[in-house]
């Protein structure tokens, strides 16, 4: 998956959009992969590790669900460089900002293919055990990738304006900043995403964890199976960030949402096709065209949410979002496997994952339509978009600044016609009596004339 991440940052600190930009986008880049990637790729265990513990696909399916949940072990230390990563992603780019989306996103297809057939190779050589120990040698990259990540630097000011600010800062204590603005909770777009992210992310995560082994149940080689994810994962790497330049042209990017909708609806309709699939060439389309719509998802999701709630508050909506996709990810896949067991039909098992993926779909498409033509009607509504309080704070303070503006020219005024008052009082006895010598009385005439030697 992946996606876009704002955090609030200084207000004088602009995107590069470019230089070190490319290097966050990077190491991004590779701990998406790893997060989303390495779950889905341990599907490829699952075979030994049910003949070793004796075992059901739905007690092996907890592994994946786990991780991707990011909670324990190595799910929490993806999760704690997963969202920082995105955060950061977003702070260095702007007007690229699509585009970076795409490209980070593209990493979990990328990794996905790759670890994928290096997984069976692993299990292959050194057993499951052995290939646990090598995967995880290889997640420690994302230290290095974490080592990257720098913060922005507001740029220098003069000494005077550096001055006036630290005065302000004094006078006006801001008050402290939460590390979650639950308030977001109140924005109807927030609650319609959410409530589609979680039911979507009940079933769009299972077919990718059982397609390798619904290839090996039907007679399909095991290292050929695997191959099967690298098939969804090529496929992805060049969904996500096409849709993401897709997405960015200015005429396409304010239907983002729609699309989005759309993406979700494509891919339940191909997980109840791909339920009919009986042979490896079946199963080859299926995983082509899954692709397809997972990667317009991934490039969409984060996107879309940043659209609905706007930036200041994506950072608080983009925690609330995952954990609620957590824990739908927690119980989607162990439940597929359950359905799995007890039937021993995988048909059923993509059914249900589709069913929930075109739910997920409908229920942001209706609300989204409901939820934009009232915020049209409603447009001073205080719990409106986001965009509304934040066009409504920067008018607040453009009228403080001038209010500000106002007094600080009273005061300057004031100063200057005392200055220009007292001056004048100074020199009217010097011009009096200056003027009194340069004058004579003409008794003759009963006339001032002016003293031709002075």
């Amino acid at each position: 998956m992946g996606g876009a991440v704002v955090d609030d940052g200084p207000s004088d600190v602009k995107a590069p959009d470019g230089g070190w930009s490319w290097v966050i986008l990077f190491g991004c880049f590779v701990i998406t992969g790893f997060s989303y990637g390495f779950p889905k790729a341990l599907s490829v265990f699952y075979h030994e590790l049910i003949a070793e513990f004796e075992i059901g696909y739905s007690d092996t399916a907890w592994i994946s669900s786990i991780i991707l949940a990011m909670l324990y072990g190595t799910g929490l230390g993806l999760s704690l460089t997963f969202q920082p990563s995105l955060m950061m992603l977003n702070r260095y780019f702007d007007k690229r900002r699509p585009l970076a989306n795409g490209l980070a996103a593209a990493g979990s297809p990328v990794f996905l293919s790759v670890l994928s057939p290096l997984g069976q190779t692993l299990l292959d050589t050194y057993g499951w055990r052995g290939g646990f120990l090598i995967m995880a040698g290889l997640i420690f990259n994302c230290t290095v990738c974490g080592a990257l990540m720098r913060p922005l630097v507001a740029p220098k000011k003069a000494k005077v304006e550096q001055a006036e600010e630290d005065l302000k800062k004094n006078i006006e204590k801001p008050p402290k900043k939460k590390i979650i603005d639950i308030t977001v909770c109140k924005d109807k777009g927030f609650v319609i995403y959410t409530l589609a992210a979680t039911i979507m992310a009940l079933g769009l995560f299972v077919p990718p964890v059982f397609v390798v082994n619904y290839g090996k149940d039907i007679g399909v080689p095991d290292t050929t199976a695997s191959y099967l994810l690298t098939i969804l994962g090529c496929i992805d790497i060049f969904a996500r960030p096409t849709f993401g330049v897709v997405t960015g042209f200015p005429r396409i990017r304010p239907y983002a949402p729609y699309i989005f909708g759309f993406a979700m609806l494509c891919n339940g309709f191909i997980d109840l096709m791909g339920s009919m699939s009986n042979s490896f060439g079946g199963l080859v389309t299926f995983c082509i065209f899954f692709g397809i719509s997972y990667g317009m998802i991934g490039a969409l999701q984060f996107e879309v949410l940043m659209t609905l709630v706007g930036t200041k508050k994506f950072s608080s909506a983009l925690g609330l979002v995952l954990l609620a996709e957590a824990c739908a990810v927690l119980v989607g896949p162990p439940s597929a496997g359950r359905i799995l067991d007890g039937t021993g039909k995988y048909m059923f098992v993509f059914l249900v994952a589709g069913g929930e993926v075109a739910l997920s779909s409908l229920v942001f498409t209706l609300g989204n339509i409901l939820f934009l033509r009232k915020r049209g009607k409603e447009p001073d509504c205080k719990e409106g978009s986001a965009e509304n309080g934040e066009f409504k704070k920067a008018e607040d303070d453009m009228k403080a600044m001038s209010v500000y503006t106002v007094q600080m020219e009273m005061v300057t005024t004031g100063v200057k016609e005392t200055n220009e008052n007292e001056t004048m009082k100074t020199k009217e006895p010097e011009n009096k009596e200056k003027s009194e010598r340069n004058m004579v009385v003409n008794t003759s005439e009963g006339k001032l004339e002016e003293n031709p030697k002075a």
